[in-house]
């Protein structure tokens, strides 16, 4: 199966308080994961105030309270977190500072130790190493001329990645050689990074795992995961892969949740590693890549093609209620919907079939699709389309997750045309 479930070997520190609905959920950020959360708690009967700097962002839309402020206002993060029963989060890089006042007032899900490792490339990978869970191989690097050590240890191709922030491909360099080192150090600014071994793939993979109070864990995936520039492009359930494989990953995701005591919703990307490679007979079918503290894009399929999707999943675990049934009801497929996608403001794409919305920009041609059953579409109520931005999704459902790729990618090729976004 695409889905797996287990009874947690520990039980999470926290007290065992349930959340009633009714209650006041906070959420840290205000983008699509945000607004996806939102929508989920309301159907369970809880209200959500939001906290984010930007006025009208996806989340603050649908929300029934939000706070316009900075994170590093702590002032108005205490007054937040006094207003909320338990607050989480949509994005990972939530100032420590702002992590610890939210936590004086309210309990904080998943939890700021969570936050600390996940926040740091070096510390994630130095905490799961700690724990016997496969990495990619790697070394911490914090100058060039450690990176030429690190070099020499590795090999190359490697790829170096700032340690802290990033996302979707930014702050990332590939090493084709050594030569290449004062480069890529100079064009990362010179910021403690992780040198990592390039690793010989098959695919991407991703399982989104819940972990509630009392230890239960429900996971989805593996879903198998496919970029273009460096940001997420198609999501496939099931991936493809054996079942032993596949059980790879699912035991060693329900390690992470145990080992780092998670309460909430957290993604363990994965290189599917190629057998009869060097790291296939040293680690296995499964090295994680990175966490991600939070639903996660690639896991937006779970609304339509599983029994209880991830974002209900985090407010169940975030409340302290029993975690839902994450069974796999169809195969499915998810494609982002990017900025790209929108027609420019001209009379060339009017006379293609865009109308303008309330907004005032051009969009595309929905009723493209409009007549087709097994198509779920998702937009997030982003004022401005910019190229590479996350507008929206679509997932297809179909009989099998070739038939469901086909569907979804199609589907987005008739919403790109006539302005020139063609199918892969």
């Amino acid at each position: 199966m695409a889905c797996g479930m287990v009874r947690g070997m520990a039980s999470s520190k926290e007290p065992k308080r349930v959340i009633e609905p009714g209650a006041t959920l906070g959420m840290l950020g205000g983008g699509q994961l945000g607004r996806m959360f939102t929508q989920a708690a309301k159907k369970l009967g809880y209200r959500v105030h939001v906290f984010c700097p930007e006025p009208n962002g996806p989340a603050a839309q649908v929300a029934d309270e939000h706070t316009r402020a900075g994170y590093d206002d702590l002032d108005a993060v205490s007054r937040f977190a006094q207003s909320v029963a338990a607050v989480t989060y949509e994005f990972e890089n939530v100032p420590a500072a702002t992590a610890e006042v939210c936590e004086t007032h309210a309990p904080v899900r998943p939890g700021k130790h969570v936050l600390h490792v996940a926040q740091n490339r070096a510390r994630e990978k130095n905490t799961l190493a700690g724990h016997g869970i496969p990495v990619t191989p790697f070394v911490a690097v914090e100058s060039e001329e450690a990176l030429r050590a690190a070099i020499e240890q590795l090999g190359c191709p490697a790829v170096l990645k700032t340690s802290g922030g990033g996302y979707d491909g930014k702050g990332q360099r590939v090493l084709h050689s050594a030569a290449e080192a004062p480069y890529a150090w100079a064009d990362l600014n010179g910021v403690p990074c992780v040198l990592e071994t390039m690793i010989d793939f098959e695919q991407e993979v991703s399982v989104v795992a819940a972990r509630g109070l009392d230890g239960d864990i429900k996971t989805y995936g593996p879903i198998a995961n496919s970029h273009r520039h460096h940001i997420l492009d198609v999501s496939v359930v099931p991936s493809g892969a054996t079942k032993d494989v596949e059980d790879a990953a699912l035991r060693i995701a329900r390690e992470v949740m145990e080992k780092l005591d998670v309460v909430g919703v957290l993604c363990v990307e994965f290189f599917q590693v190629r057998p009869g490679t060097p790291a296939f007979d040293t680690h296995g079918p499964m090295l994680v890549n990175e966490l991600a503290p939070r639903p996660h894009n690639s896991g937006h399929l779970t609304i339509e093609a599983h029994m209880c999707s991830q974002f209900e999943q985090q407010v169940r675990a975030v409340c302290g209620l029993p975690l839902g049934d994450a069974t796999l009801k169809s195969p499915a497929a998810m494609a982002n919907l990017l900025g790209d996608l929108w027609p420019p403001p001209t009379p060339e794409s009017a006379s293609g079939g865009a109308k303008p919305s309330e907004s005032g920009k051009n969009e595309p041609p929905w009723s493209r699709i409009e007549n087709e059953t097994n198509l779920h579409l998702h937009l997030y109520g982003k004022a401005q389309a910019r190229p590479g931005r996350k507008m929206g999704h679509l997932t297809a459902l179909a009989r099998t997750p070739h038939e469901a790729l086909r569907d979804a990618v199609e589907a987005r090729a008739r919403l790109a045309l006539p302005w020139g976004v063609a199918p892969d």
